[in-house]
């Protein structure tokens, strides 16, 4: 993905015209690192460990029907596979596979397992009443698979130690800090024995300008996680994107505390507090799911409300003189412009009037023009917006790609023309047409500041539900008719 400047400020400040949203991979990666191998291999001996430890319990279960002159039940082996995927499915649902010290939290294996022979037990107890089984063999094999697997996780933990003192098995790391810090840094990491780190680098690597570059020699050094000292990162949060996509790992060394909104896990190095924004194992994958779900939506909604915009274009036609649909320039993805498509709501010659209304304008920093009982404003043209009406037609830029349908708001160039830098993060992922800022008071909002906070809340916490609980809030909002005119 290469940069090139379409479109620049008076500030310096540079848009890229790259088509990719932040969050969107060039292609599907899978996350860097040894996790692959570390995961297929704690699997394969718990599954070894758990089918030894029933079948353990079943030779004692037909020892104890001996003694008591009993016939035994040969249970096949094949019947221990299920069985032993449902203890394995449990320890990963307890977290006993993820990285770190949580593979060897033998309090969590213990509680995993029992959970596990509890459900088993349950089900053996509702469905197979007719099987007799010893309750000393019951409790066999839930001692034996807790011994078996916390010893083998002992031995696990001690071999990986081993290689990683020989380099063969450590995490190829970087390390992003302002020069007084990195000493320190690298002390720390050094003091875990499992970083291989390749080098360090400032805050300016962070810099929008630098970023590229920056990502380029991490993959060219094979780097799979980056340490990043918090006083490093200042507004560029939002890179935790960037990173995920390019299939690396950061961790988050706090100098100071800040207010933080993606979800994190708090781990230690050197005995300092490290905060780690976990890499998904398949990136991109829920932004792919958002971008199928933008286009099929939208192709329903057009099928099943075709007639509706029919019922609108023949109204705009019979209030006022003039074309159905009004077609604005708008600054989309990294500043490129594109026409947003509405039906018309003013009169033809609004934008000229617009200048002569400037002093009008309600919002503090005059970033965005509102007005309330704008005079341009057709009578139709009121009840469309009331109702949100007016945006209908932009479901077909969705189609197009320019826009999604959730994500910030498309700004007219006369309102990006005065914007501040921190305020360009929301131009680095596709324009939605509703978002955080419509459901939380929309035009009742006449601070641009709020208006970007809800905008980096939303970049920095996004997920398929969050944009799901935004289209249902949409919908409420404009049932109930908030903060539009």
């Amino acid at each position: 993905m290469k940069d090139s400047s379409i479109f620049q400020k008076n500030s310096g400040y540079k848009f890229s015209t790259s088509i990719d949203d932040l969050r969107a991979p060039s292609y599907v990666r899978v996350r860097k690192g040894l996790w692959q191998l570390r995961l297929l291999t704690l699997i394969s001996i718990d599954f070894i460990l758990l089918f030894t430890a029933c079948v353990i319990a079943q030779r004692h279960s037909l020892y104890v029907e001996a003694l008591w002159n009993k016939p035994g039940i040969d249970v096949p082996k094949l019947v221990f596979v299920p069985l032993v995927f449902v203890e394995i499915i449990t320890l990963f649902l307890q977290g006993t596979y993820q990285a770190g010290k949580k593979r060897y939290d033998y309090f969590r294996i213990i509680t995993a397992l029992t959970l596990a022979h509890g459900l088993i037990l349950l089900v053996g107890f509702l469905y197979l009443p007719v099987v007799d089984i010893p309750r000393s063999s019951f409790i066999v094999s839930w001692l034996m698979s807790i011994v078996l697997v916390c010893t083998g996780r002992m031995i696990v933990n001690l071999h990986l130690a081993s290689i990683r003192r020989k380099s063969l098995a450590s995490n190829h790391t970087y390390i992003i800090c302002d020069s007084e810090n990195s000493e320190k840094i690298f002390e720390l990491l050094e003091q875990e024995k499992r970083y291989i780190i390749h080098g360090t680098a400032s805050a300016k690597s962070l810099d929008r300008a630098n970023r590229q570059q920056t990502i380029e020699t991490l993959n060219k050094l094979g780097v799979s996680e980056v340490f990043i000292a918090w006083d490093a990162i200042k507004n560029r949060l939002f890179l935790y994107w960037l990173f995920q996509t390019y299939g690396i790992t950061i961790h988050i060394l706090p100098m100071e505390l800040k207010p933080i909104y993606r979800h994190l896990t708090l781990n230690k190095v050197g005995g300092m507090p490290c905060l780690s924004f976990d890499c998904p194992a398949i990136t991109g994958k829920d932004f792919w799911i958002k971008k199928s779900f933008d286009f099929f939506a939208t192709i329903l909604f057009l099928m099943f409300f075709f007639p509706v915009y029919l019922a609108i274009a023949l109204a705009i036609k019979l209030d006022s003189p003039g074309p159905v649909f009004y077609k604005q320039i708008r600054v989309g993805l990294h500043g490129k412009e594109f026409k947003v498509w509405k039906f018309r709501t003013m009169r033809t010659d609004a934008d000229k009037l617009q200048k002569e209304l400037e002093a009008l304008n309600e919002t503090k920093d005059g970033i965005l023009f509102k007005i309330k009982d704008d005079p341009r404003v057709t009578r139709i043209g009121k009840f469309l917006r009331r109702y949100s009406l007016d945006e209908l037609p932009q479901l077909f830029n969705v189609l197009l790609g320019e826009m999604s349908l959730v994500g910030p708001r498309p700004l007219p160039k006369r309102d990006v023309d005065k914007f501040l830098e921190h305020h360009f993060i929301r131009q680095e992922v596709l324009p939605g047409v509703t978002g955080l800022w419509q459901v939380s008071g929309r035009s009742d909002i006449l601070d641009f500041e709020q208006v970007i906070n809800l905008d980096v809340k939303y970049i920095e916490n996004w997920s398929l539900q969050l944009d799901f609980e935004i289209l249902i809030r949409t919908v409420m909002v404009v049932l109930k008719k908030e903060g539009a005119y």
